[in-house]
């Protein structure tokens, strides 16, 4: 009987879910032999350098019984499944635990849930940061922003003028095009790589971005973050960010963006407890393994 993390990454929606199960995985591999399956080759092939033991792809979701057998057991990241297919696999693995970030989600019989919004029985209330972005480095960038890891339509280029007169770093996505920063140059003051990721995450004042993860993990190391509310994300953070008194901008709106900015600083941001270690203890007890 062996024990799996599934997480949904790809250059459509990006490494948010990705974080979540570094963040995750590396304290359950002290523990426990754990295998991380991901949606995307590249981040499979990437996983060791964010300290992965052991990871491996899979194309699609329906493809997990292939590596899976029936009995195994599966922590589950992703927004893929209808009803019948999540109902299908509760019942194909003997331990099925399931992360949530959809304030409207409901629990299903016989699994367990992790969720900042749903309470009960196998239920652990609590979002998941890394305990390092808790670490509290100088803010040498006062405002950059990070559109995000993926941008396949290339919105940031199409509208880059919002931000072209503020004056930002800009940090890069690791599913942007090859070339794409060309096209960014004369918008903002400096041009970060996604290779220091954590380094501009962590020392950024003001970061403005449409990652909810980014958002997450610059508010717990200090900084004070602005959500942009993409027209092609899901709104599952909306409430949780509004909770936490993150400041949302909706769409390309620079006025309102220029407005929030000068405000910012000096606005009450309510802190997320470090809950890694909650987290695993429950994934831990739920695998019968605590």
């Amino acid at each position: 009987m062996r024990t799996f993390y599934y997480v949904h990454t790809g250059h459509r929606i990006g490494l948010d879910r990705f974080h979540r199960a570094v963040a995750i995985v590396n304290e359950l591999q002290k523990t426990i032999d754990i295998t991380l399956l991901c949606s995307d080759f590249r981040i499979a092939g990437e996983a060791k350098n964010y300290g992965i033991k052991r990871a491996t792809s899979v194309d699609v979701v329906r493809n997990i019984p292939q590596i899976a057998h029936h009995g195994d057991k599966i922590i589950f990241d992703s927004a893929e499944v209808n009803p019948t297919l999540l109902e299908d696999m509760i019942s194909y693995f003997s331990t099925f635990i399931r992360l949530s970030d959809d304030p409207l989600d409901v629990q299903y019989d016989k699994e367990f849930v992790i969720s900042p919004y749903l309470n009960g029985e196998r239920i652990c209330n609590d979002s998941v940061i890394a305990d390092k972005y808790y670490t509290k480095l100088p803010k040498t960038i006062p405002v950059a922003l990070f559109f995000g890891d993926d941008d396949y339509e290339k919105d940031l280029e199409i509208n880059q003028k919002m931000f072209s007169d503020l004056n930002m770093d800009l940090l890069m996505g690791y599913y942007h095009f090859l070339g794409y920063e060309k096209q960014l140059l004369s918008s903002f003051k400096m041009i970060h790589e996604c290779e220091v990721y954590d380094e501009v995450i962590m020392g950024t004042d003001v970061l403005i971005s449409a990652s909810p993860t980014a958002v997450l993990q610059n508010l717990c190391s200090g900084g004070h973050p602005i959500f942009l509310q993409r027209p092609d994300y899901v709104r599952d953070f909306i409430p949780l960010f509004t909770a936490l008194n993150i400041p949302i901008i909706e769409g390309y709106d620079k006025d309102k963006l220029m407005k929030v900015i000068s405000n910012c600083l000096s606005n009450s941001y309510q802190n997320v407890p470090k809950s890694t270690e909650k987290v695993t203890k429950f994934i831990l007890e739920a695998l019968n393994l605590g």
